[in-house]
């Protein structure tokens, strides 16, 4: 008798992971398959639409090649969240690259709609500041430089491209959290904005249909890989899905995810207009009611570690932190990774890197320990925020590789002055595609069921002193404040 399973598709910036969930919530087994990534200029970051697609067939052809006696109920898809590409409706073929949501392209376009002194009207309604970053200034380059004449385009995120490849191009569809980070889409209203479109002159009709994160979109048809007539039935942002396996369904539970930069989220009761430095999104739709977030992204967070590491010598990161962790605190020093300059709250791509509060009692430890620091410092910066303007909050769960370090995740404690829970597994976001999945095809029954799955390791309290948190704190804003040329 075959085991029945959920697959989850995540589909990442630089890997396609496909990950089989059973019933109880554990993963049965996972494959993954390589996704080229090219920089054709400095400053622009692309990636071949059809590589992504072929990259997505190997890891679940690899993941199912490791159960053959599981049954598929369905599947979901996570996905990288600004990337964005152009496809012709009836060949199916792609025009143009899929443009990455790391590509800066577009930062003359953003600035000139600054300067007509658009942004404040765009933030309204979509939550998001006219920045690279996200897709609309690059829809419309994409249309000017590859939207051919008599073509009927398709324009999309890269769920949506998955979406119509699974679906043997019969499917061109969103759901509300991807269709959210496009600048096209109006959060208040919950559709398209026509307003916006004309502002970056976009066709509406070109656009996917939007519906539920929890939705059966289509059936698989001519995969391949897949049987006909599996359920298409979750589509999500990557940094959403990983909110939701963690089950931070009421309002102000929240995330942080970390790796080489960082991504803090917390849940919304209602839409709320972003404060400085944050935006809102749509972090999951069910049953067509969106759950709003407050998200605040971190251009430079462990990826300061091996930097420093290499500064002082050191062969590893386990040695910077351990280095780190033979002195109490920093010192008075105070390090800024403002190495590619800063992301929220301050969005200061003119910031640079420092190191400050150096003295002659300075040894590397109190440097190793700023540089440690600096990840806790630079979340609790963005929470702070988040936390005021919703007025609520819950429980704090981190994921990503760093969450996995006992020491830093204190920091991470100690700096918010809150009580943070890891995650036991690693794949976060696909365990939240296929949970949504299993929702719209009753695999699982309701958001208690799903609350019950959440895997997660004993809660890490805060122990610093109260008079040594603020004191570093204040050393960090002063930091900062250099950093932003601000003094």
């Amino acid at each position: 008798m075959k085991g029945k399973a959920i697959l989850a598709i995540d589909e990442g910036t630089t890997n396609s992971k496909a990950v089989l969930l059973s019933d109880a919530g554990n993963i049965i087994a996972s494959a993954s398959a390589p996704v080229p990534i090219s920089h054709p200029k400095s400053g622009w970051v692309e990636q071949d639409a059809e590589a992504i697609w072929q990259a997505t067939a190997v890891a679940i052809a690899e993941c199912l090649k490791k159960t053959p006696r599981v049954e598929i109920v369905a599947l979901g898809i996570s996905n990288q969240r600004e990337s964005i590409l152009i496809w012709d409706r009836k060949s199916g073929r792609p025009l143009g690259p899929v443009i990455s949501w790391q590509c800066r392209r577009t930062a003359d376009a953003c600035r000139a709609l600054r300067e007509a002194g658009h942004e404040a009207d765009v933030i309204a309604r979509t939550g998001l500041p006219l920045d690279p970053m996200f897709p609309a200034t690059k829809v419309a380059w994409l249309l000017d430089h590859h939207g051919r004449e008599g073509s009927d385009v398709c324009i999309g995120t890269v769920d949506s491209w998955l979406i119509w490849k699974l679906s043997g191009g019969s499917v061109h569809a969103t759901d509300r959290s991807n269709a959210a980070r496009t600048q096209l889409f109006n959060l208040a209203e919950g559709s398209w904005d026509d307003d916006l479109c004309r502002l970056f002159g976009v066709d509406p009709a070109m656009l996917p249909a939007v519906f539920d994160s929890a939705h059966v979109f289509g059936t698989t048809k001519n995969v391949g890989v897949l049987p006909d007539g599996l359920p298409i039935a979750a589509a999500i942002g990557d940094s959403h899905a990983a909110l939701f396996s963690h089950a931070a369904f009421a309002p102000g539970d929240g995330k942080m995810t970390f790796g080489t930069g960082s991504s803090v989220m917390t849940t919304l009761a209602d839409y709320i207009v972003p404060p400085d430095g944050i935006t809102t999104t749509i972090a999951w739709s069910i049953a067509g009611r969106p759950t709003f977030a407050f998200e605040g992204n971190i251009l430079v967070s462990a990826s300061v570690f091996p930097w420093t590491a290499e500064l002082l010598g050191l062969d590893s990161v386990e040695a910077l932190l351990a280095l780190a962790q033979t002195v109490d605190d920093a010192g008075g020093v105070s390090l800024v990774p403002a190495h590619v300059g800063l992301g929220s709250p301050h969005w200061d791509a003119d910031a640079r890197g420092l190191a400050c509060g150096l003295s002659f009692s300075t040894k590397p430890a109190h440097i190793a320990r700023a540089a440690a620091e600096s990840l806790a410092l630079q979340v609790r910066d963005v929470y702070a925020i988040m936390a005021e303007a919703a007025g609520a909050a819950g429980r704090i769960s981190v994921d990503g590789g760093p969450s996995r370090n006992r020491f830093l995740m204190q920091l991470v404690a100690d700096y918010l002055d809150r009580p943070v829970t890891p995650c036991r597994n690693a794949e976060a976001s696909a365990i939240g595609a296929a949970h949504l999945a299993g929702l719209a095809t009753g695999f699982w029954p309701d958001l208690e069921a799903l609350s019950a799955l959440a895997q997660r390791e004993p809660e890490i309290t805060p122990s610093m002193p109260a008079e040594g948190r603020n004191r570093s704190i204040g050393e960090w804003t002063k930091a900062i404040a250099r950093a932003t040329f601000a003094v």
